[in-house]
């Protein structure tokens, strides 16, 4: 079922006189499970919705409305499926003692798939559930297989479904469904010739597989060598070889590259950041291909529109990954803007050393890496490392931040030209 978190004004649902609270059981005789089963059905012209009212009434509401017309019920939030694997790399189990409750969700839910284009694994799926997947076109899905051999990805993940993803996968495409892949890439587990494996597999189901990422394993100090360890660099070189003869056979058959090494696996490798053909439409952003890439391209963009801070001083807030694309680009920063461009590399002590991107640093290492700030300062946060309540990963509110600070001008803006755009 749905519940009832708001009604617009002067929509149907505000017309027949729903009620805030009351529970969407049926539409059209079909029981209500989510959010995706709510949008699905109420897509027919004529509805007949029954809900529950707060007092336990049950009312039978019947209607017609025109296509693409809101019924204007805002529904509740779902409750998130949790994942139920026990993934020997997971992140979430380096988190510190202590961590807010949020960042402990281990959340495994193709609804946030679909809707978001988060990675989930399939193991908490059965027949019914794929079924749903085709039946309402929850298309395309972004599918965590890490390997494609059952007993590999069984002991990777600590589930004994986990061995059916090829089943799984080809019972979506044969639905008519596209797919994105990844392997997050652990040294012993799933590299070498299991990656070869995996990308081999999953190139054959053809091109409803529409691309695969491989991003290398993350892990904290909490998590360490308990039992998956980071990739070295030749073994990060030698994943992107395997990418890359991946890329040679898709760019001549698919148009595309299809296969994409992460930013972080180019770090590790200490390899150049592949140029933007490499990463055609740049979907893939969010899952760490082509970050960036795509900021040292509006970087140069940009440059030309920021404006004048004589005399002022300029911080930019990063951590050990960016830093050295920002030190590279900071003089030629200082020259348009004629300020004193400062950049502010922080060590991870809340994950501990070992996490090196910007959008997982704690509010006080901030603190701790910029002392104590001084007027005219502009102090640039990486905007990632923000949620939407304005908190750092280390539960640090913003506001506390900027107070601590002084007098300092703080702004969250990964995007350095536009932000300075804002003066």
């Amino acid at each position: 079922m749905v519940r009832i978190a708001d009604i617009e004004a002067g929509s149907i649902a505000d017309e027949l006189r729903l009620e805030i609270g009351s529970r969407v059981v049926r539409i059209n005789g079909e029981p209500v499970r989510d959010g995706i089963d709510f949008t699905f059905l109420l897509a027919d012209e004529q509805v007949e919705l029954e809900a529950v009212t707060p007092s336990g009434q049950t009312v039978l509401y019947a209607f017609e409305r025109d296509p693409g017309e809101s019924v204007g019920i805002i529904p509740a939030p779902d409750a998130i499926r949790e994942c139920a694997n026990k993934c020997v790399f997971c992140f979430i189990d380096g988190n510190p003692q202590g961590a807010r409750d949020a960042v402990w969700l281990k959340d495994d839910d193709f609804r946030l798939s679909f809707t978001y284009g988060s990675y989930v694994t399939l193991t908490n799926l059965g027949p019914k559930g794929l079924a749903r997947l085709v039946e309402q076109r929850l298309s395309p899905l972004y599918v965590s297989v890490h390997a494609t051999e059952p007993a590999v990805r069984e002991r990777l993940l600590v589930n004994d479904r986990a061995g059916l993803i090829m089943d799984q996968l080809r019972e979506l495409i044969d639905g008519g469904l596209e797919v994105h892949t990844q392997v997050v890439l652990c040294p012993e587990w799933n590299d070498g010739a299991h990656l070869h494996r995996t990308i081999e597999d999953l190139w054959a189901l053809g091109p409803a597989v529409s691309s695969l990422s491989v991003v290398p394993v993350g892990l904290t100090r909490y998590n360490l060598n308990r039992p998956v360890r980071l990739l070295r660099p030749d073994e990060a070189a030698a994943a992107i070889a395997h990418v890359d003869e991946a890329r040679a056979r898709a760019t001549p058959e698919r148009g595309i590259g299809w296969c994409y090494a992460a930013d972080e696996m180019y770090l590790i490798a200490q390899r150049p950041i592949p140029d933007t053909a490499y990463y055609d439409d740049g979907a893939l952003y969010e899952n760490g291909v082509g970050q960036i890439r795509r900021f040292v391209e509006s970087f140069d963009q940009g440059l030309a529109t920021v404006p004048r801070l004589d005399g002022r001083r300029v911080r930019l807030v990063t951590a050990r990954s960016m830093a050295p694309f920002l030190r590279e680009r900071a003089p030629r920063l200082a020259s348009a803007t004629g300020a004193d461009v400062e950049v502010v590399e922080v060590v991870n002590e809340y994950f501990g050393e070992t996490v090196t991107v910007a959008g997982l640093l704690g509010g006080r290492d901030i603190l701790r890496a910029l002392a104590e700030g001084r007027e005219g300062d502009i102090i640039l946060l990486p905007a990632e490392a923000l949620n939407a309540d304005g908190r750092f990963i280390d539960d640090l509110a913003r506001a506390e931040l900027v107070a601590t600070l002084g007098p300092a001008d703080v702004r969250a803006g990964y995007e350095i030209t536009e932000t300075l755009r804002a003066s």
